[in-house]
């Protein structure tokens, strides 16, 4: 079965690579915003979008998950109706020991001398029941809000439930 694009990166087994002050050519955060719609609104009901296995998700696939759920959202409710958070951070930097894999390239690399690796991208380390993306609403949107974080489950490379609940009032 050949791997799919990702998945060497899905779990992890070694401490997580953050420390920016000692990694060279650091990669961005390729996420602009982590909070979109109506970020001062009260809400009724919130979403959350939870993971249910250990492991990692990379920002790309993040990213993919918050435009997909933002764009669902804003198409079906306007950008007033509702509020979304990322809430997961990539800290961890991903990397990676290049092989070129072509005729006469053994002269080129140095296999597993020296491989440590460059830093090809970032990643968010989640642990079982941790929130990766929320979403808060008014109980008329409920079943909208659930088909966006649907739609994002699918970007991300952890299977994820969502849970839903009341929102408290302060009286």
């Amino acid at each position: 079965m050949p791997l799919r694009p990702g998945h060497c990166y899905r779990h992890f087994g070694t401490p997580p690579y953050t420390r920016e002050e000692y990694i060279r050519s650091i990669p961005p955060v390729q996420i602009p915003k982590f909070e979109l719609g109506n970020i001062k609104g009260s809400f009724e009901v919130e979403l959350r979008l939870v993971t249910t296995r250990p492991g990692q998700i990379r920002a790309n696939a993040l990213e993919a998950a918050r435009q997909q759920a933002n764009k669902y959202l804003e198409k079906r409710l306007g950008s007033q109706n509702y509020h979304m958070r990322i809430m997961t951070y990539p800290h961890h930097i991903l990397r990676e020991n290049k092989m070129i894999a072509a005729a006469g390239a053994d002269r080129l690399q140095d296999g597993m001398r020296l491989a440590f690796g460059t830093p090809i991208g970032r990643a968010a380390r989640v642990s079982v029941g941790q929130t990766v993306i929320l979403v808060r609403v008014n109980r008329e949107y409920i079943d909208e809000a659930k088909k966006a974080l649907i739609r994002a489950k699918s970007k991300l490379p952890l299977p994820c439930r969502i849970i839903i609940t009341q929102i408290a009032r302060a009286s």
